[in-house]
């Protein structure tokens, strides 16, 4: 069964990549998040099996967004999205609960292979 995924990028063209990779991968795009209070919601609402999340966003940052995920659902599978040289925000990430990261620009075979390794 294809595993559920959520989305959560402010910019609408990285979320489309995303969902063309994904979904060209055998995965199920069940929502798509701009923010992180959104995320939340979605999050709440669709119960993935994974969530991509953007770190830099509008209103709630990907950060926040995880750890009030974790509050909820601590078994949550959550992967960073950032750009280079955000080490210091996804090491944050991780020990919020994040289970690993993929570095924009994404390459299809590390999106890939993070999700498969989180969701295995």
């Amino acid at each position: 069964m294809a595993k559920k995924v959520l989305i959560v990028d402010d910019a609408a063209f990285m979320r489309m990549m995303i969902k063309d990779i994904l979904s060209k991968n055998g995965f199920d795009v069940v929502g798509e998040a701009a923010d992180g209070d959104e995320a939340v919601e979605k999050y709440q609402e669709l119960n993935p099996d994974v969530v991509t999340m953007d770190i830099t966003m509008p209103e709630k940052d990907g950060i926040t967004a995880v750890k009030e995920i974790m509050a909820i659902d601590p078994a949550a599978i959550i992967i960073m999205c950032s750009a280079m040289g955000q080490q210091a925000m996804v090491m944050e990430a991780i020990q919020a609960g994040a289970k690993d990261f993929i570095v924009k620009p994404f390459q299809q075979d590390r999106v890939i292979q993070a999700l498969q390794k989180a969701t295995a």
